[in-house]
């Protein structure tokens, strides 16, 4: 499997996009301390002193800068791709970019076996089930939600690049999150009621921020071409769960509502996604395969310690 098998437990250079955001700031720092050179994208000037203050060098470029990407895949051993533009209003935009940044990564670490380790989610990969590893994504095509990116870069390994999927919990946790979780909590907040639809038995995978990181580290060294990952460190917590942990938290009641109010308090996007997303997933392969085990505070807790207030 050309140079992939000799990069193992090497130190390697190592292109980071989103390398200032949320996970992507821990996955820097994670790689930094194992000893890896990071190169981290950066679309601003804050964005280039947060990555330096984690210990990478930055390269001044955006997604949408195909040439920044180009001249940093070019001089690296494996390419993480966590980077990705929030613009929920314009999803087909934020989709088109998915595609043609993996498009051009792909260009360039052809024939190389180099390590090209994408982000990828949970949704609409099982019904009534936790999602496995074996589950392949649905999505297909450029067009597709995140341009059919997971399902792209798999079929990379035949031009020898070494594809992998780490796919997070819809929500991935900790002391200054400001995704999923800050957003409902945020909701609660201002509505004075924590809200989840019905009876709340949708359930939600979840893991640390420091656990995600240290998968990705372990994947940039020894994952292997074509896998699919899961940084999944519980498998499935219901959603209404979640609400009381948030109301107990914030000193408000926590309550069943009816789908559409909690969408619309909470927001379309995320609203949404918490009122109807069923998104538990195993990750008992990830874990053999690359001897990862979650060690992080779980996300209830994190809740009740104060993490969001």
């Amino acid at each position: 499997m050309s140079g992939t098998d000799i990069t193992k437990g090497f130190v390697m250079k190592v292109l980071v996009t989103g390398a200032s955001g949320w996970i992507g700031s821990a996955v820097t720092r994670e790689l930094v301390a194992t000893g890896h050179e990071v190169l981290g994208l950066a679309r601003s000037d804050a964005s280039m002193q947060a990555v330096q203050g984690n210990g990478a060098t930055p390269l001044r470029g955006d997604l949408d800068d195909l040439s920044s990407l180009r001249t940093g895949a070019e001089s690296a051993d494996a390419v993480v791709h966590l980077g990705m533009k929030h613009d929920w209003a314009h999803v087909e935009r934020a989709f088109a970019t998915e595609r043609a940044a993996v498009d051009c990564f792909g260009d360039v670490l052809a024939g190389s076996g180099r390590r090209l380790i994408i982000a990828g989610g949970l949704a609409a990969l099982a019904e009534g089930r936790p999602a496995t590893e074996d589950d392949r994504s649905p999505f297909h095509g450029a067009d597709s939600p995140r341009g059919g990116a997971e399902n792209f870069v798999l079929d990379l390994v035949d031009r020898d690049v070494a594809g992998i999927v780490v796919r997070f919990a819809p929500t991935v946790h900790g002391v200054g999150d400001h995704g999923f979780i800050a957003t409902i909590t945020a909701a609660a907040r201002r509505h004075g009621v924590s809200g989840y639809a019905g009876a709340g038995d949708n359930r939600w995978a979840a893991v640390h921020r420091d656990d995600a990181a240290r998968l990705v580290g372990l994947a940039v060294t020894g994952g292997e071409a074509g896998a699919i990952l899961h940084a999944v460190g519980e498998e499935g917590i219901r959603t209404r769960d979640v609400a009381e942990a948030i109301g107990a938290a914030e000193g408000v009641p926590a309550q069943s509502l009816s789908a559409d109010v909690v969408a619309d308090q909470i927001g379309p996007f995320v609203g949404g996604f918490f009122a109807h997303g069923d998104m538990a997933a195993t990750s008992d392969r990830t874990r053999s395969a690359l001897g990862w085990e979650p060690r992080g505070r779980g996300l209830l807790a994190d809740i009740a310690a104060g993490a969001y207030a």
